[in-house]
Order: C-alpha cells, then structure tokens, then sequence
C-alpha cells in the first residue's frame, strides 16, 4: 500500500476522467472507499443563529389575473430575490424523467458522451466543483455525474440520445422556452421596462455556477427535486440572495410540489436598485 505522501492527485484525476466512467463506473466496480479526490477541505461548521430566521419563499400563481400576478412577481423579486411558479404549464419532474432514462442506459453507451469540454449540445461528465488550494492542485470532484445539455439559440443536437430521453427533453425544451418569455414579461411589467423589452434592455450572457455564488444573468430557471440541498443567504431586512456578501444566514429553499423556482440575477438586481432609487 502506498503512504500517503506518495498519492498523486493529478495523476489520479486524469485516470479517473480517461476512464470515462465518471462516479458510476467507481460504484459499478466496487470500490469500498471514496478516494481523496471528492475530498473537500475541512472547513468550520457555520454557526446556527440563535432563532432561526423567519423565511418563506413566495408564491407566484399564473392562473390569477395578470395584474395580480405582475404585483406579486415585483413584490418576490424585490423582497426575496426567489420565487416560486406553480401553474406554469410544465409537467412535473419531466427533467428527472428525462435523466433517469439516460443513467439507465448501459455504462459503455452513456461514457461515450463523456466530455469536460463539450463541443456540442450534450455532455456528460464529473463537473470539477472547485480548485483546491494552490495553482497546480487538483480540482474537488463532486459524488455524482452531471448531464448536460445546451438549448439554444436553435434545436440542441439531442439524436444521439436514447429515445427516451431526448422526447423528454425536446418537450422540457419547447415548455420551458415559452415559460421563460412568460417570466420575462411578467418581470418586464413589474419592472416598468415594458413587456418584452427587458432581454434587449439589458443584454445579458448567461453562466452556470455550482458554489456558492450569485447568477450574473437576468434569471435562471430551477426545477427541484425532492432531495432539496438549495440554500439562499437570508438578511433579516428581507433582502435574499447568494454568497457575495457579509451577514445575513443560509436558509434551506424547500422544493414545493409541482412549482418551478425562479432565482433573479445579478443584472436584473442591479436593474431593481437603480429603479427603486429612481422612483423613492
């Protein structure tokens, strides 16, 4: 057995991502141990306030009058920076569906979508969480193997899927895409920028984080599973977002049955301060 010294992250890392196999293939070949590189450093447990924060996440009903909805849709994105959607037309757990269909397929065909740098519209891969300390360090691995897949602009390239998978997604595609404009209009008039209009108002690029962090778009769209695990820092005045900031206490998001759960980006936060101050 080799002593501890001797363990070679890099050289670890790069069998691991050569196997193609991701965290599947470790548990398909029984190993009984998680080896060093899902490691995560060892950090300080935060400390609970002494009385838990009362924290509710709003809920933003499509089948109310549309004025109503616009009211609330201003009321969540200024108080809370989440809110919750139910009635939006979206079969619950379409996306799990679509995931499980893929999981399930023989290891040697779901490996062959294995990329860290995917080129085209599907990827599957153990996403790098973090980078450890050091500029040559190995990267924390998470316990788990993501799918992704890339919409827009235009159809994703999704032939090549089981067929199971890739009907789901083409449906969650198509769903999503008119729930998205929905949103947008309905923040749009909350807002005072004019139905439509907020996308061209601001121009936004979009990127995926997995740490804590804050979204630099103008929302990003999140359909929970039952598992939760999605924590929002919560200051006492009401004001929610991610971690780029002091105070304030992390709070769990618990999935509510059949809801999408909508998260206000950094652009279009920046967009509700400028407002508020105009109009106060």
């Amino acid at each position: 057995m080799a002593a501890a010294g001797d363990y070679d992250a890099e050289a670890e890392l790069a069998r691991f991502h050569e196997s193609r196999a991701g965290v599947r293939g470790l548990v398909e070949s029984g190993v009984t141990a998680v080896p060093p590189l899902f490691f995560a450093p060892t950090v300080p447990a935060p400390q609970a306030p002494a009385t838990p924060p009362a924290f509710t996440v709003p809920v933003v009903e499509l089948s109310l009058p549309r004025a109503d909805t616009v009211a609330l849709v201003g009321a969540a994105a200024r108080s809370r920076g989440f809110f919750h959607v139910t009635n939006h037309r979206v079969p619950a757990g379409i996306v799990a569906a679509a995931a499980r269909a893929f999981h399930e397929e023989p290891l040697a065909a779901s490996s062959a979508f294995y990329s860290l740098h995917p080129a085209g519209s599907v990827a599957y891969s153990t996403v790098p969480i973090t980078q450890r300390r050091g500029v040559d360090a190995a990267p924390i691995l998470p316990w788990r193997d993501s799918l992704r897949v890339r919409f827009g602009p235009g159809e994703p390239e999704l032939g090549s899927l089981p067929a199971r998978c890739r009907d789901a997604l083409h449906v969650y595609q198509r769903l999503l895409k008119g729930f998205g404009n929905e949103v947008a209009g309905l923040l749009s008039e909350a807002l005072g920028v004019g139905a439509g209009r907020l996308e061209q108002k601001l121009q936004p690029t979009r990127v995926v984080g997995s740490l804590e962090h804050t979204d630099p778009g103008l929302f990003t769209v999140l359909a929970q599973d039952g598992v939760g695990g999605l924590q929002v820092r919560y200051h006492h005045d009401g004001a929610g977002g991610g971690g780029d900031g002091d105070g304030g206490v992390w709070v769990d998001v618990v999935p509510a049955s059949c809801a999408l759960l909508v998260n206000i980006g950094d652009l279009l936060k920046v967009h509700i301060v400028t407002v508020d101050l105009v109009v106060a």
